[in-house]
This record gives C-alpha cells, sequence and structure tokens, in this order.
C-alpha cells in the first residue's frame, strides 16, 4: 500500500469512503476547533462534516513525505445550512506522522486564516472584483 497515493484518492473524494485502515487506532487529532485521540472519535469528525455540510470538498494543492512525516496543503471548503448557504473555505495544511507500523499515529491540522476568520465567510461576502486584491504601492523612505 502506498499511503500517499491513498491519501490523495482520500482527498479527492472527501469525505466518502475515506480509508480508515491508514490510521492507528489510537491516533490524535488536533485541529483549531478539536483536539482527542481515537480512530472511531475520527470517524465520527468525518461523518459530522458528512451530515452536516454541504457540498463538502476537500483540494489537495500539495503533499509530500519525509521519512515517518506527510504534510498536505489544502483548502476544504463547504455550504453551510444556514438560509443563504454561504460558501466558506479554510486553506491550511496537515501533519501527519507514521508509527512503526506505517499507520497515522498523528494528524494535526493547522489553518491559514483564524476561527474568527471562519466564522465571518458565514455574514459576510468577499468582493471579488479585481480591484479589491490590489495594494497601494508605497515609496520607502
Amino acid at each position: 500500500m502506498n499511503i500517499v497515493e491513498t491519501l490523495k484518492d482520500d482527498y479527492s473524494r472527501f469525505p466518502k469512503d475515506q480509508t480508515y485502515s491508514l490510521y492507528a487506532e489510537d491516533v490524535y487529532f488536533k485541529d483549531p476547533m478539536n483536539q482527542f485521540r481515537g480512530c472511531d472519535r475520527y470517524k465520527l469528525m468525518i461523518g459530522f462534516i458528512d451530515t452536516w455540510f454541504i457540498n463538502p470538498k476537500m483540494d489537495l494543492h500539495q503533499i509530500q513525505q519525509m521519512g515517518n512525516q506527510i504534510r498536505t496543503e489544502w483548502t476544504l471548503s463547504w455550504n453551510t445550512p444556514l438560509p443563504w448557504k454561504p460558501r466558506i473555505a479554510i486553506a491550511g495544511w496537515s501533519e501527519l506522522e507514521l508509527n512503526q507500523d506505517g499507520l497515522i499515529c498523528a494528524h494535526i491540522d493547522y489553518w491559514h486564516c483564524s476561527r474568527l476568520d471562519v466564522v465571518k465567510q458565514h455574514f459576510f461576502l468577499k468582493d471579488k472584483s479585481p480591484s479589491a486584491n490590489r495594494t497601494e504601492e508605497k515609496p520607502i523612505d
């Protein structure tokens, strides 16, 4: 089993049909919202996303393995089940650690934004006009 290829496949169909056999029974998981231990809890968290989020999608931008460490860069997006169904996106990365059996024993997620930024996405539309991304050039003194 090539764990990197299996993870790529899991990301592409997330949160459906994840390969939980990649994870140690006592896997440690942490992200800005959760912290727990155990594959059963991990399955419950993914099940929550599958049940309560609308159109969840995990875009994998990069994955690389160095020894017993795997790092992924991704963007998770979904529509929240509010009447206006806002599209939420969190860009981040995961650091996975493999145990001596080649199973993921730690999965730690980091976000490129704050929890408040995620909450704000539910209520404020992002300005997607070309001028919104421009920055003013200022002379260097």
